[in-house]
């Protein structure tokens, strides 16, 4: 049986969880070894496609992949993710409902939030670890980090619009642990099968720092 992971560490597994969209299944294992082959092992499965379960369930035998399930809205995928190997669990947005499936499941759950009471509602429901959705238009890190004050205990791992060139300036602000990144599997590269190129994203991704 595969060990549970807190949401603390799937987050510091590196300081960027790639946020994946995959339409065919057979790029899924040879996406993974790409990505862990770069220093990249959390990796983040969007419920966007047909395709994700299948994915998720083959990217969990890759030896090094942490695979979680992205844009996860309600319990019912929250639960068919798990069933699919998803180890952490991601979504846009905060429910109750949502946060008592993950609670009830033991699933490690990153919700989203924009707002200091977007922040409140989940601290309300226990939670204390977000992603701050969508980041750039929301504010970008400026915004972030002016919702860091009144909140000391909570992190963060922005997503939404995140380039290699600005993410240093989230990974700046000491409470964000990891961003979230579309850059490092770009669809056309995966519709090609470039795993080096992938790869190469990967492990510049995996030395990305604060300025």
């Amino acid at each position: 049986m595969t060990a549970t992971l807190s949401i603390d560490a799937v987050m510091a597994l590196a300081p960027v969880i790639p946020v994946l969209v995959i339409d065919d299944v057979r790029q899924a294992a040879p996406l993974a070894e790409a990505l862990v082959a770069g220093g990249i092992c959390a990796l983040e499965v969007t419920l966007r496609t047909p395709a994700a379960l299948e994915a998720i369930t083959e990217m969990a035998s890759v030896p090094g992949a942490v695979v979680g399930a992205g844009t996860v809205l309600n319990g019912a995928q929250l639960d068919a993710a798990m069933k699919a190997g998803a180890r952490f669990i991601v979504s846009p947005g905060l429910t109750e409902g949502l946060a008592r499936s993950a609670a009830n499941s033991g699933a490690p759950l990153l919700p989203g939030v924009q707002t200091a009471t977007d922040i409140m509602h989940g601290l309300d429901l226990g939670l204390e670890r977000f992603k701050f959705f969508p980041a750039e238009s929301s504010g970008g890190a400026a915004a972030l980090k002016a919702l860091t004050g009144p909140f000391g205990g909570v992190k963060f791992c922005p997503t939404g619009g995140i380039t290699p060139e600005t993410a240093p300036h989230y990974l700046a602000i000491p409470q964000v642990v990891s961003v979230g990144g579309s850059w490092l599997a770009p669809r056309d590269a995966v519709a090609a099968g470039a795993w080096a190129r992938i790869s190469a994203l990967a492990r510049a991704a995996s030395d990305l720092k604060g300025m």
